[in-house]
């Protein structure tokens, strides 16, 4: 396709982000829409767009990275967490390392935090939030989100951890001090190590199979033994002990204790 291969690079060069770790098809399906709202009729005229007009640009980080997202998504998932995992990784610690990773615009990661707060009395260290997207990791910070985006949270943790004003929900100062937000590539960027729980769900299923395998591999080598990988609802690990995983549940992965 003419033009692709330059465009890649010179994205890549410009931005630190490697559009091969993504799948090609998807990919240029959310540029070729871009380009057609903007009006450039070749990859060339975009990039010079993308180079020339920094609205251009945000516009195109923002769609290149999903950040829609809903605090409690798929619950079922966070109650078998809760009930299920918490207890297990709470056996001989009062508190726990975590991270949300590709946290978007922080309703993974907020909903991660009530979590602890309500289940983990001794829960002093910030869940770690990091996103490729600055712009998200800024709408994050802030911590405003629409009503529907809360349709998961029961009442009295909208009560305690939000305000609502003019239809949006505001997070609370003292929720907001348990999130530490962060920008980090999880394609290039080193990770941290020693974490009792991982969350990355609905992120991978955009990269690559080759892409996916190296970032299983080192979410593995980021937990502490006995740590929890917990993905999204479409992305289950079929040979999870290839990356340094076992199994505990579908969506659910432990990296073994020996």
């Amino acid at each position: 396709m003419q033009g692709w291969p330059e465009f890649k690079a010179s994205i890549l060069k410009r931005t630190g982000i490697d559009l091969n770790a993504y799948k090609e098809r998807q990919m240029l399906r959310r540029i070729n829409t871009l380009k057609t709202l903007r009006g450039a009729d070749s990859f060339e005229a975009y990039l010079r767009l993308l180079e020339q007009d920094p609205d251009c640009l945000r516009e195109f980080l923002e769609r290149l990275t999903i950040n829609v997202s809903e605090f409690f998504r798929n619950p079922e998932r966070f109650d078998e967490l809760k009930n299920r995992y918490l207890p297990q990784l709470l056996v001989g610690r009062l508190q726990l390392k975590t991270w949300s990773a590709g946290s978007a615009a922080g309703e993974e990661a907020y909903s991660l935090a009530i979590l602890l707060a309500e289940n983990v009395p001794g829960q002093i260290m910030p869940v770690l939030a990091t996103d490729l997207d600055q712009e998200a990791l800024a709408a994050a910070a802030i911590g405003r989100y629409p009503a529907e985006r809360l349709k998961n949270v029961p009442a009295k943790l909208k009560q305690r951890y939000f305000t609502f004003e003019d239809g949006y929900y505001e997070v609370r100062p003292e929720l907001k001090s348990k999130v530490r937000f962060k920008r980090h590539d999880l394609l290039r960027d080193a990770y941290d190590s020693d974490f009792d729980l991982i969350l990355c769900r609905n992120v991978v299923i955009y990269f690559t199979e080759q892409a996916k395998e190296r970032l299983y591999q080192r979410f593995a080598r980021a937990l502490r033994p006995g740590g929890i990988l917990f993905t999204g609802a479409t992305e289950q690990i079929f040979k999870p002990a290839s990356y340094g995983l076992e199994p505990m549940a579908p969506f659910f992965y432990r990296r073994p204790k020996n």
